[in-house]
């Protein structure tokens, strides 16, 4: 097996979850609260979020509606197209072979860290296995549930909806009666493996898009400028970057918050911002430009609306502190974005 490393990944991996939970007497706001994560992630898809904190959200989400195997009801309202931009590279490979091979080269870069996807191909069954190497282990399993729906979601986009596996392979307690995961997933569940598994005929591996489809495949081999990529396990600089941005989500960040996150103390963390030759202070004033500068660019909320969004107590203050960065108004930025 591999070490384990602390991953991230994007909002958008969560799936539908809030329509889920609500039509399933749960929510949302009530699971967040409790996990203490912005709610306002599941309207920023490409948010990165520590994955640890994602497995949080599915295990709280889980006991909300007192359901073990919500991983795997909520996978089947996922679709791998909606999984951000890498998402919609995969789903538009040329064959079920290409999509697989897609994900398991962009995963890590793209989407997910923390997490190894692997396709074995004995010539006659093909076993395409995701193991999250993140070392959370609380809601890892629902994880797990959700993880094999987005497998079993791209190879659908070649082979049609009603497709299943063979079989899926799970971690759950092999004592633990399998019957209703198979109801879920509609095919054999073999509990107690090492690592989640789906199992088909290595034939459709080589099954091209389907003519219905609509959309043509796109047949770039390579990822390229999909989008940013995450930050990498060991990139101490990013990762506290980014959960700084996803703590802007609902105002200004707390180091404390920043911190607990990323499992440090408030001195660990500052220690390692001085290596990098920054502060948290400046890190914040950094991100809090470039969130500002994207709300004014893409938002039509007023200036009063930004600011109180990112933490500030009036527009005043927000101008002050925009022009410090930019040398203009907010709305003399806006404006200007407005010319010809």
């Amino acid at each position: 097996m591999t070490g384990r490393q602390q991953g991230f990944t994007r909002a958008s991996a969560l799936g539908p979850i809030a329509d889920f939970l609500d039509h399933q007497g749960g929510s949302i706001t009530r699971v967040m609260n409790d996990v203490d994560v912005p709610l306002a992630i599941l309207d920023n898809p490409d948010t990165l979020v520590p994955l640890k904190e994602q497995f949080r959200v599915l295990e709280r989400a889980a006991r909300d509606i007192g359901d073990p195997h919500f991983g795997a009801r909520l996978g089947r309202n996922v679709r791998i197209a909606n999984l951000s931009a890498f998402g919609k590279w995969v789903s538009e490979a040329i064959s079920v072979r290409d999509a697989i091979g897609r994900s398991n080269r962009g995963l890590n870069l793209y989407l997910q860290t923390g997490t190894n996807l692997k396709l074995v191909d004995t010539g006659t069954t093909a076993l395409w296995s995701i193991e999250f190497l993140d070392p959370g282990s609380d809601g890892k399993y629902q994880n797990e549930l959700l993880g094999l729906s987005y497998l079993i979601d791209v190879v659908r986009c070649f082979t049609g909806p009603n497709w299943t596996p063979d079989a899926v392979y799970t971690t759950c307690d092999p004592n633990r009666p399998s019957g209703v995961l198979e109801q879920i997933f509609r095919t054999n569940v073999r509990s107690g493996q090492a690592v989640p598994t789906i199992v088909f005929a290595s034939a459709l591996l080589d099954v091209g898009r389907r003519a219905a489809d609509g959309n043509p495949p796109n047949r770039s081999l390579e990822t390229g400028a999909i989008q940013s990529p995450v930050p990498e396990a060991h990139g101490e600089y990013e990762a506290i970057a980014a959960v700084t941005f996803l703590a802007l989500l609902e105002g200004y960040p707390r180091v404390d918050w920043v911190a607990a996150k990323l499992g440090l103390t408030r001195r660990s963390l500052q220690r390692r911002l001085a290596r990098h030759g920054t502060s948290f202070t400046d890190l914040v004033s950094k991100l809090l430009r470039e969130r500002s500068e994207g709300l004014l660019t893409n938002s039509p909320d007023t200036v009063t609306s930004i600011a109180m969004s990112l933490g500030y107590t009036d527009a005043a203050h927000f101008s002050r502190a925009f022009k410090r960065w930019t040398g203009t108004s907010p709305s003399a930025f806006r404006n200007r974005l407005g010319s010809p």
